[in-house]
């Protein structure tokens, strides 16, 4: 279990360690002179434990896929520089034209290599987190060193390797530091004035509420998104239990009362030429008229949240994916790569590519869709159904604080599905147990592609997204999806 400012969050990586030393010990014994090969547990702690960080740092979704693809990156990069089948980024990635080598002469280990790659790039990311952050990724980076040392890596290659990982995460750090994302700290956001146009829906009742969840680890079954009830909550005990500094830019915990990152779409893509190269189109023209194409739009919203079944409501919590209480939508497929690698029986070098891949793709895809959801800025469902439907209506799931098209979650599942079936073969069944630590029973899906619709119809379920939201998203991630296959390649040829 990953404990967080004391509190315990249910990502096994603790448990995954002890698992990863105990074999250590028995392999070594049985012959000391060579180290034991590193296995999938030295790839798969790390997206388990990003999850964890960014739903105790309250990371907003395109944040946290923004920290969870320079982390797969930085951990991809150590494998790659010693492995015969995966090929190094630089030179496809924008921006990165190259990259340090490992130096002629020297043995390394290309687990040690990752956990110092991995850790420099963490600690740089959260450097304005939360002290427990800080000493979560200490703890997995000493535990997981602790266990080559066991498994027999001679001393002088724990420090070689570590040496070298600490460069390549410096490197790595510089290239990230070049993506525009600290120019948009701070940036004045004037929203625009008009009926077609989003206006935040989400009450600070709501976000004490959501906050307080996560930080206590309470699952109520009747409330499991978090929503908020007279009397649960105080601004004391706010301040008591989640503290976040005051002027925080590098991880600023989100706000569901202030629009979350309008200048997301400026920042630089990881394999995309541009966010036109990859887009929506534009969604039908706003109207008030009964009958039109867009009151039809909400009107199926509306009549969709009137007709809820049990297995809807299920579907709708069980993509939620709060931020706060969860590790966003972007950890939720990285989850499911975690799962799908112990399940597949995959190998350090196979995880730690579809880590990446999927990473970049949920990066990419927020960024695209948050330059097309500031462009239009389009009115909310609950807001248009409020206004011209039925004022006493509500959503199952709370509003979240952008403009409504496009779907984000259809856009950046789509692209992971798409990646996923192009890395793991079309019609792979699998389970989902990503959230059984919040109360949610696994889900079984026949295919990736068929999760990443049942996400995309979590929202319209929930009350958040227009049927042109998800329908025109979800074809827009699997654009995103599709061409990072095409276009960036890991593998080497033979």
């Amino acid at each position: 279990m990953i404990t967080i400012g004391g509190r315990s969050h249910g990502t096994g990586s603790h448990m995954a360690i002890r698992s990863l030393c105990g074999a250590g010990v028995l392999l070594c014994c049985a012959c000391r002179s060579t180290p034991t090969p590193p296995d999938i547990g030295f790839v798969t702690a790390w997206p388990r434990v990003n999850y964890g960080l960014a739903r105790a740092e309250r990371l907003s979704p395109p944040g946290a896929a923004r920290v969870a693809a320079y982390a797969a990156i930085s951990l991809y990069e150590a494998w790659a520089a010693f492995s015969d089948s995966l090929q190094t980024l630089a030179g496809q990635l924008n921006g990165l034209t190259s990259l340090p080598k490992p130096e002629a002469g020297l043995r390394y280990d290309p687990a040690t290599v990752g956990v110092e790659s991995q850790t420099t790039m963490l600690a740089e990311l959260y450097r304005q987190g939360f002290r427990s952050t800080h000493t979560e990724i200490s703890l997995l980076h000493d535990s997981l060193v602790d266990a080559r040392r066991t498994q027999g890596v001679p001393a002088e290659v724990i420090r070689n390797s570590q040496e070298y990982g600490a460069r390549l995460g410096r490197a790595l750090i510089a290239w990230a530091a070049q993506d525009s994302f600290a120019e948009t700290r701070g940036r004045a956001f004037k929203m625009p004035v008009g009926p077609q146009y989003w206006v935040p829906t989400a009450t600070v009742a709501q976000y004490r509420s959501e906050n307080l969840s996560a930080a206590r680890d309470q699952v109520e079954f009747g409330n499991p998104t978090a929503k908020a009830k007279t009397g649960d909550v105080s601004e004391r005990s706010l301040e008591v239990n989640r503290p976040k500094p005051l002027g925080t830019t590098l991880v600023p915990g989100i706000d569901p009362t202030r629009p979350v990152e309008p200048y997301w779409g400026h920042l630089r893509l990881f394999t995309l030429p541009n966010a036109d190269t990859c887009q929506a189109p534009h969604p039908v023209e706003f109207s008030t008229a009964k009958g039109s194409p867009f009151y039809e739009q909400a009107r199926r919203v509306y009549d969709t949240s009137r007709a809820l079944n049990d297995e809807r409501r299920t579907i709708a919590y069980f993509w939620a994916d709060n931020p706060g209480e969860s590790g966003t939508p972007a950890g939720h497929w990285l989850s499911i790569v975690s799962q799908l690698a112990v399940q597949r029986h995959l190998s350090p070098e196979r995880a730690v590519e579809a880590y990446t891949m999927v990473a970049m793709a949920t990066a990419d895809a927020f960024i695209t869709c948050w330059n097309l959801k500031y462009r239009v800025n389009l009115i909310r469902p609950v807001t248009y159904i409020q206004r011209y439907i039925d004022p006493t209506w509500e959503t199952l799931i709370i509003t979240p604080p952008f403009p409504e098209y496009a779907s984000g979650h259809a856009i950046q599942s789509a692209a992971s599905a798409e990646v996923l079936t192009a890395l793991l073969g079309d019609n792979t069944p699998f389970d989902d147990a990503t959230h059984v630590s919040l109360g949610h029973a696994i889900r079984h899906y026949p295919s990736f592609r068929a999760a990443a619709a049942e996400a995309a119809m979590s929202r319209l379920y929930g009350g958040i997204h227009y049927p042109m939201g998800n329908e025109n998203g979800a074809a827009q991630g699997r654009c995103i999806g599709q061409r990072l296959i095409r276009t960036i390649h890991t593998r080497k040829r033979p």
